[in-house]
């Protein structure tokens, strides 16, 4: 196992005291690793599992030390090694983001949360919205709109009004952010296989930003988001910590 922590006092604390008890071995050797942290610092512990020259990414289990913990399990020193050993594997395929901005620079990016487009001034945003390179939505004037993974679903998209999407579902949400028009429209399901385009309409005037997980694109033009098949995570769970009846039991959360 190499062990991994937030840049927090209590984080490295654990740390420390799991290696002395455990060891550590270097990421580039290890079976594993365990992050130490809250939902945000997983969610770069997962990014970086990506950047070995593995043919699988490492697992990851984390241990909450931070504040929510929805991604994460409890935190005990005890029999770290054996409950990694028999944790529950949940495979995860982020969002692939492909931004170009006015200038014509195009930037790709990973979302394992979200893919999040946002206003970058007090003026509203105004994107055109195509699925399958068809327009859907012509012009949604908004702070502006988000696609999400069913892991990410209980994240930003749920602080946003967005359904709560069930491990296994096949469908990603697409979530307006303080829609003005068409006011009512609340979003839509879309299957996992799609490929949604956004079009930045008056992008001088109205200049847009995209964001996926933590790297955030200034200035963009056009926003294609696609789930990317040939990448899978994996989140280990305490076996009684299932996270698809975590994920079924927030939706009816008080």
């Amino acid at each position: 196992m190499a062990f991994v922590s937030a840049d927090t006092d209590e984080a490295r604390a654990a740390r420390t005291r799991l290696i002395h008890r455990y060891g550590n071995a270097p990421l580039t050797d290890a079976d594993a690793i365990v992050a130490l942290g809250g939902d945000g610092f997983l969610l770069e512990t997962l990014h970086k599992a990506l950047s070995f020259n593995r043919t699988q990414p490492l697992p990851v289990y984390g241990m909450n030390r931070g504040s929510v913990g929805f991604l994460l399990n409890a935190y005990r020193e005890d029999e770290v090694a054996e409950r990694v050993s028999a944790a529950q594997h949940v495979q995860l395929n982020p969002l692939r983001m492909i931004a170009t901005r006015v200038n014509g620079e195009r930037v790709e990016a990973l979302g394992i949360n979200e893919v999040s487009l946002l206003r970058e001034t007090r003026q509203a945003a105004k994107l055109r919205i195509s699925v399958d390179t068809v327009v859907r939505l012509p012009e949604l004037i908004c702070d502006g709109a988000l696609v999400a993974t069913p892991a990410g679903s209980t994240a930003y998209n749920l602080s946003a009004h967005g359904p709560i999407v069930p491990l296994g579902a096949g469908v990603l949400a697409l979530t307006p952010i303080s829609a003005f028009r068409p006011r009512r429209w609340r979003g839509a399901l879309l299957p996992h296989t799609a490929k949604i385009t956004f079009d930045i309409l008056e992008e001088t005037k109205r200049p847009v930003s995209a964001v996926a997980d933590f790297t955030e694109v200034r200035e963009v033009l056009r926003v294609e988001v696609q789930e990317c098949r040939d990448v899978a995570l994996t989140l280990l769970f305490d076996q009684e910590l299932n996270f698809e009846e975590r994920i079924l039991k927030e939706q009816f959360a008080p």
